[in-house]
């Protein structure tokens, strides 16, 4: 009987594609340049959602959040399902978990054996399931505080402020690059620890029987990118190396959903995929037929309320349908207001001094639906939504959701408090609603009482 492989599973936090592998010359990242170069990158990796909480609980869980009711961030799934490491206990592996959760649930009981660090010590004699987060990269490491912090540490490479590419999204400004620089001292550093999760699986003599894959949550966290469903946002790295099994230095072009990664790991350790499960396999012997769509959106995310769905399709297609337009994206968000770069865009908008592509994310509303050429524009930049020549692929992408909204349901629709009443979540409003502030006056998008469920931006939308 052929030995089942180990799973290691290493996962970026608030990292986007800036790799050397992915044709980022200003990234140091030598280490997983070589898993990449030793494995294969995917190039059309998807996560269903742009910010931690919802990403994470449905890559554990193999649901989309809004089928369960984990969609909004910083909620709590009272009735969670079961994870992909409870079945892979159950077909005979060592589950270490020792990192971060955040799911928006907490794990039923038995869904891992230890939350050792597990890189301290030697490896299990079974089959085991390892997993790291690695939070040097997170957003708050481009605040002011972080900055500081990075600057302060050992980091395998400095990135000069002045050589970053600033993207069109942005202001050319001090605080732009500074934060620029530091995301990419802390993605070298990143990189640098998991040279030494590796290095552990050399010693243990272990590197040619274990599947090593490296994904993030979501992408960088600055403005348009964390917390937003385009490119930026949702489309992320995914590198894999499986000795036998994935041949070295190749691009996989398969669309791979986050949802994906639940049933691929239970397949490879030869578990029972629960009939749950809304992703599909797309490594190994069970592997099934490449996808034609991959499903995003965007609710809560702490105190600003939105509802947004959306899908990629096989042909680099991005489709965003806005459900309640008449909400901004720049609305006051109190994590994201720590960001040097972010006050500094702000200023500018009062002043009126912010280009075309940098206005995008401070307009009064947004559309009800927008199309995008994710290949030949990146930033997502020219909304195709109204052209007539695009008409057939919006129809065509608009009813994708529409197809899977209707597979697998949409809690979304339903008013937060109902689902509260419901017993499926937790009650968080007094939580949140503290946090709401109003920017200065000059500064001010969107409605000025900010909503917190789907029945306030109705009632707050109406009388605008």
């Amino acid at each position: 009987m052929k030995k089942r492989p180990n799973i290691m599973l290493l996962q970026g936090e608030d990292v986007g594609r800036h790799l050397g592998s992915y044709g980022d010359d200003y990234a140091h990242t030598p280490n997983l340049d070589q898993l990449a170069k030793e494995g294969a990158r995917f190039t059309h990796a998807i996560s269903h959602a742009p910010v931690c909480a919802p990403s994470r609980g449905g890559m554990v869980s193999g649901c989309y959040p809004w089928s369960i009711g984990s969609h909004h961030m910083r909620s709590n799934l009272l009735n969670p399902p079961r994870c992909f490491t409870h079945e892979l206990r159950d077909a005979g592996y060592h589950v270490s978990w020792p990192t971060k959760l955040d799911f928006n649930f907490e794990p039923l009981d038995g869904w891992c054996d230890d939350q050792e660090k597990w890189w301290e010590r030697p490896a299990p004699q079974q089959p085991f399931f390892v997993y790291e987060n690695f939070w040097q990269t997170h957003e708050s490491q481009m605040f002011q505080e972080g900055i500081d912090r990075i600057r302060e540490m050992d980091v395998p490479q400095r990135h000069d402020p002045k050589k970053a590419s600033v993207p069109p999204l942005y202001t050319d400004s001090p605080e732009i690059r500074d934060q620029l620089a530091s995301y990419y001292d802390a993605v070298g550093e990143m990189d640098r620890m998991i040279g030494q999760r590796l290095k552990w699986l050399d010693e243990q003599g272990l590197r040619d029987n274990t599947i090593v894959l490296f994904l993030t949550d979501h992408g960088r966290g600055l403005p348009r990118e964390k917390r937003w469903v385009y490119g930026e946002g949702v489309h992320l790295p995914l590198i894999v190396h499986w000795p036998g099994n994935v041949e070295g230095g190749g691009e996989i072009d398969d669309l791979v959903a986050w949802v994906d990664i639940a049933p691929t790991l239970v397949s490879i350790a030869g578990g029972t995929i629960p009939s749950h499960y809304q992703g599909q396999i797309f490594l190994g012997a069970e592997k099934a037929p490449p996808r034609k769509w991959a499903f995003f959106g965007r609710d809560r995310m702490d105190e600003n309320f939105d509802k947004i769905r959306g899908a990629r399709s096989n042909e680099g297609w991005h489709y965003i349908r806005n459900d309640v337009p008449g909400l901004p994206w720049a609305r006051r968000q109190n994590y994201m207001e720590q960001q040097p770069g972010l006050n500094q865009m702000r200023e500018c908008y009062e002043k009126g001094e912010l280009d075309p592509a940098q206005a995008l994310f401070f307009g009064e509303t947004k559309p009800r639906e927008e199309l995008y050429d994710a290949y030949n524009d990146p930033w997502m930049l020219n909304n195709l939504a109204e052209l007539p020549e695009h008409q057939s692929r919006l129809t065509a992408l608009r009813q994708a959701v529409a197809d899977h909204l209707a597979q697998v349901g949409d809690l979304g629709e339903i008013d937060e408090k109902e689902l509260v009443r419901r017993g499926i979540v937790d009650d968080q409003f007094e939580t949140y609603r503290e946090w709401i502030q109003m920017l200065p006056a000059g500064q001010h998008i969107g409605p000025r009482q900010a909503p917190l469920t789907l029945e306030e931006a109705d009632s707050f939308l109406s009388k605008m």
